[in-house]
């Protein structure tokens, strides 16, 4: 019998000591063996859809600095390219979409996202057995908002206005999204991930009622769609910066086994009121600072979270500029090494 990574263990209610760590965009920029793969003229989206490069991508920061789990390197916007969307990415402005104003003329394609299939494939092929992997998908408000608008970065604006404007319309195309969604997590899954992420980046800023429409309903249905195919799916959300009161709802109602924590969540708040296991929290910036800032920052998460299965992880994703030495630093203290 294989015995089962402290990944899924915590992400099954069980506390362990010290709790596993993987850091969100863990393979990236700041590591010298990517950049030398970018070096060779493959564009990120390239990265994505080439399984072999992916897989490649994936394990980098596994070899490097041992983390507890490998996330599948690839992109929230691979479901809006499934559906027929154009993407693209521009150096240093991000990604840009034909914006979408309807649900109708949209038909999925699962043929496209094969290529994450196969690199997830190929990195359980060579993962070692106590190391997890971990599948992930954009949830669908996070993606409606790129979709409405062409782009990220304009607070949600074209979303809101859809959604505001064309409730009928605009929940159509979150159902739609929900859907392929849970879809693409299933198989990832069935792929040899041994759990899976849901990251609502731009779930911040709601009215009450429009999160749980528009934030909490869609990752309702696709957890409950998820568990209809893999009954025993694990599965972490991300509702990005909501308020205290939406991470409460949120963990309550969406089925979800782990919440991962923004920056700004205290955590002794969130290991005494949340339902389920905890990932986070940790300030990317503080990593990047290093020193005491960081031994502080790390030593208040884990006494915080003593009591409650953690899996320690930052608030956001690893910023390019953060010093090597200070992940290694990073992975031995909460190691306790």
């Amino acid at each position: 019998m294989i015995e089962e990574t402290k990944l899924v263990s915590v992400l099954k209610g069980r506390k362990t000591s010290p709790p596993p760590i993987w850091l969100m965009r863990q393979a990236g920029r700041y590591l010298p063996e990517y950049r030398q793969i970018r070096s060779l003229g493959e564009s990120f989206w390239d990265l994505c859809l080439s399984p072999k490069l992916a897989a490649e991508v994936t394990l980098q920061p596994i070899r490097r600095f041992g983390f507890d789990a490998a996330i599948i390197f690839s992109d929230i916007l691979v479901i809006p390219a499934a559906l027929g969307i154009e993407v693209r990415f521009e150096e240093g402005e991000g990604p840009r979409l034909a914006p979408v104003s309807s649900a109708m003329a949209l038909a999925y394609d699962e043929a496209v996202l094969h290529p994450v299939y196969e690199a997830l494939s190929l990195v359980r092929g060579v993962l070692a057995s106590e190391t997890a992997l971990i599948g992930f998908a954009g949830a669908p408000w996070t993606l409606a908002t790129y979709m409405a608008a062409g782009r990220g970065g304009d607070e949600q604006k074209a979303a809101k206005l859809w959604g505001y404007r064309d409730p009928q319309g605009f929940s159509a195309l979150l159902e739609l999204l929900a859907d392929c969604v849970a879809s693409h997590l299933a198989r990832q899954i069935e792929a040899g991930a041994d759990a899976v992420q849901i990251f609502d980046s731009w779930a911040s800023g709601l009215p009450e009622a429009m999160f749980e429409r528009w934030v909490i309903e869609p990752t309702r249905r696709i957890v409950t769609k998820l568990r209809t195919i893999h009954p025993q799916a694990l599965i972490i959300g991300f509702p990005r910066a909501a308020s205290l009161v939406g991470y409460q709802r949120y963990a309550e109602m969406t089925g979800v086994d782990a919440i991962s924590l923004d920056t700004a969540v205290p955590m002794v708040w969130a290991a005494n009121g949340l339902k389920g296991a905890l990932q986070g929290n940790l300030d990317p910036i503080a990593l990047i600072a290093g020193g005491a800032a960081l031994d502080e920052a790390v030593e208040g998460i884990l006494a915080a979270t003593r009591e409650v299965p953690l899996v320690f992880n930052l608030g956001h994703g690893i910023l390019p500029e953060t010093p090597i030495a200070h992940v290694e630093r990073l992975v031995r203290l909460v190691r306790g090494q």
